[in-house]
């Protein structure tokens, strides 16, 4: 397992930084209420909202904002305002021994599914796949299920998920436990063949997507099954895919392109969790410690906070 980060308390200051596109500013100010109510004071990266077509700001500007935030002694824990594209640019010239030397919450999710990725991989630290304050809680569509997940950051916790947070269904039968990674689908499928691929055998794999057809969806997993990332699996956790219905007539639906790739794993396997780009969004920490159990369609993690 990957080692737990200092937990926030009230009176902490988070640095809010936009790792890839830059964000909407209205729902980026809306959110900056939900940190008030949490007791958290907060600090803008220099490049926030800075705009360089689909990136905020040049890569080294993104850069220099995430190694700020993980040197500065009195910024307790680091959250991104939204997603997008572009973490992936600068992955390589990421000091992980800072990191490694300065862990703390970070908290992310979607195109920042490269970031816990690497940072997992080279900083050996948890990382928290969670809602974002401008894509989602600044947001009139954000729930109090959503904003509840975030007091896993003030005191150790023992995660549960089942069907009263959201829907969950038993694709595979059986019961499993491990390391939980993962993030989102088509950012895992870009790492393969990089420093940076992911690390799956014995682990619990986690996948989610939005505005994915199935031939797309096929087409990730299938790079994920040729780069020998599903062999050796402990289970899987599918997340949310909305938005994934096909725009033709000729084609397989989502569960016959999953069946394609998991039926001969034989792992335990879950689906339609409420992980992703969706409302309530269930926040994990991965490198933690996950037990499945697909047969009463339930999974816990542990703690990401120590």
């Amino acid at each position: 397992m990957k080692r737990q980060v200092k937990r926030l308390q009230r009176g902490d200051t988070i640095g809010i930084i936009a790792p890839a596109s830059p964000p909407n500013e209205k729902f980026l100010n809306k959110s900056l209420e939900f940190l008030q109510e949490l007791g958290l004071d907060y600090r803008f990266g220099d490049s926030l909202l800075n705009v360089d077509g689909y990136l905020a700001g040049t890569d080294d500007e993104r850069l220099n904002d995430l190694h700020q935030m993980f040197a500065a002694p009195d910024i307790a824990g680091i959250f991104c305002a939204c997603g997008g594209y572009g973490t992936a640019r600068y992955a390589d010239r990421i000091d992980f021994d800072l990191i490694a030397q300065n862990p703390k919450v970070f908290w992310g999710y979607s195109d920042i599914t490269y970031l816990h990725t690497a940072i997992g991989k080279y900083a050996d630290i948890m990382t928290f796949h969670g809602p974002m304050l401008a894509s989602d809680v600044g947001k009139g569509t954000f729930q109090e299920k959503s904003a509840e997940m975030f007091q896993q950051l003030f005191a150790p916790s023992i995660l549960h998920y089942d069907d009263t947070f959201g829907p969950i269904q038993t694709f595979m039968p059986g019961q499993c436990q491990g390391e939980l990674t993962g993030g989102n689908l088509s950012l895992l499928a870009s790492s393969i063949g990089t420093p940076f691929e992911l690390e799956t055998f014995g682990k619990i794999l986690m996948i989610e997507d939005i505005d994915e057809e199935p031939y797309r969806v096929d087409g990730m997993l299938n790079q994920l099954r040729l780069a020998g990332k599903l062999q050796g699996l402990a289970g899987i956790i599918i997340g949310d895919f909305s938005h994934a219905e096909p725009k033709r007539k000729e084609s397989q639906t989502l569960d016959e392109v999953f069946g394609h790739y998991f039926d001969d794993l034989h792992v335990p396997i879950v689906k339609d969790v409420k992980i992703g780009h969706c409302q309530p969004h269930f926040a994990v920490p991965l490198g933690a410690h996950a037990f499945l159990d697909a047969d009463e369609r339930t999974f816990s993690i542990q703690p990401g906070v120590r």
